[in-house]
């Protein structure tokens, strides 16, 4: 891809919104997969009450609409103002109490793991039934809609079209088997978890552009303990956080 179509797929514009200053992909279709849409305002005339404790709207006592859920409180209960990154806000917005918590922990993941993501690893990847894995860098890419493959050859997965991942891990007591953590992204499944247990590598079906079925590819760490190993696992750690993030935005 040349560095004009990055560019472009990467552009971005600053839009005022009701709820505040957003700093959107400048063609909608290329939003991050991890975004989420603006909530509808619940109407002012049907909520002549605070929908947390109750309290009556009246001069004294405002109502405020949280700009995640939509819905109306008072200042008390929706008067934190927490970043909200996946609606793309430039600046802290309101928030109830209930959706500040989320938000915060959400924090986490754009702050550590998304950086992570972005940065890369070096993996055996293999393709199918393909007898020699080829090692490769994976990163998630800038607009974070695409896998990055890049060794002799260079692929592009969209986040999008991947519909299963499987995160392989180790580190059981002996004669306990190394179970597999298994997300659907696109499916109900909920996400397991592996307890003390580390990721060692990576299985994932997704549908390639002009192919018939599903394909599948399969990153491994290297064995050697080095740094390299090392960020092989900790982009395994993000990547299954991120995996839960847009298996809970399509919850939503």
């Amino acid at each position: 891809m040349s560095s004009e179509v990055a560019a472009r797929r990467d552009a971005k514009k600053l839009v005022r919104s009701p709820s505040g200053l957003r700093m959107v992909p400048e063609h909608r279709a290329l939003g991050s997969p991890f975004g989420l849409e603006e909530p509808q305002w619940v109407p002012d005339k049907e909520c002549p009450r605070c929908m947390q404790c109750d309290a009556k709207f009246d001069f004294l006592t405002r109502k405020h609409h949280c700009r995640r859920c939509g819905k109306c409180f008072c200042d008390k209960c929706c008067g934190q103002k927490v970043p909200l990154r996946r609606m793309c806000f430039v600046d802290p917005v309101r928030q109830c109490a209930e959706c500040a918590l989320v938000s915060h922990k959400e924090a986490e993941f754009y702050d550590k793991q998304l950086k992570v993501l972005l940065s890369g690893a070096t993996f055996l990847v293999t393709f199918g039934d393909a007898e020699k894995p080829e090692a490769m860098v994976c990163r998630l890419s800038n607009n974070q809609r695409y896998l990055l493959l890049e060794g002799d050859s260079r692929y592009e997965i969209e986040i999008a079209r991947i519909s299963t991942v499987q995160i392989l891990t180790e580190g059981f007591p002996p004669g306990e088997k190394d179970i597999h953590t298994y997300t659907s992204l696109l499916g109900s499944q909920p996400v397991s978890e592996g307890g003390n247990a580390r990721a060692t590598g990576m299985s994932l079906q997704y549908a390639a552009p002009g192919a018939e079925g599903m394909t599948q590819l399969r990153l491994t760490a290297g064995e050697d303990a080095n740094a390299s190993r090392r960020q092989s696992t900790a982009w395994l750690a993000a990547m299954h956080k991120a995996t839960k993030l847009l298996y809970e935005s399509r919850d939503q």
